[in-house]
């Protein structure tokens, strides 16, 4: 039976889980994901759990933060004054905010602390410093 290797197109049905157990994301309720692997467009962990798969099998794989988003970075916590955000914003801890850079492209922020002038937001990705579950099923290998 074959079985995936690098730089393979699968097609593969997942369900991402928190360690709290919480589902977070799944393809089960609409098309498989398709994807080339050895292009970066997946997280480490998640694609090695790919890796070596045999067609129509099962299995949960665990991905330590460090394979997943990374470990919260405090270089990614910045301090923005109350002033130079719009006037209709209020801001609250949890809250997500955009800021366009000067060539255009747009970063994600959350509230992570709000005080009497200032706000800490925070640009790590949410599930920095989270191990993550799968539930993975390989449907088709190209």
């Amino acid at each position: 039976m074959s079985q995936v290797k690098e730089n393979d197109t699968v097609k593969v049905h997942y369900t991402g889980k928190l360690n709290n157990g919480q589902i977070f994301d799944s393809s089960l309720e609409r098309e498989p994901l398709e994807i080339t692997l050895g292009q970066g467009m997946l997280i480490p962990g998640f694609e090695k759990g790919i890796v070596s798969m045999e067609l129509n099998e099962k299995k949960t794989i665990n991905i330590p933060a460090a394979e997943a988003y990374g470990d919260v970075r405090e270089d990614m916590f910045h301090k923005v004054q109350k002033d130079q955000l719009p006037q209709e914003i209020t801001p609250e801890v949890g809250m997500g905010l955009a800021s366009k850079n000067p060539d255009g492209s747009e970063v994600q922020f959350r509230v992570a602390e709000v005080n009497d002038d200032y706000i800490i937001v925070d640009a790590n990705h949410p599930f920095a410093g989270q191990d993550l579950t799968f539930d993975l099923e390989l449907i088709e290998i190209k």
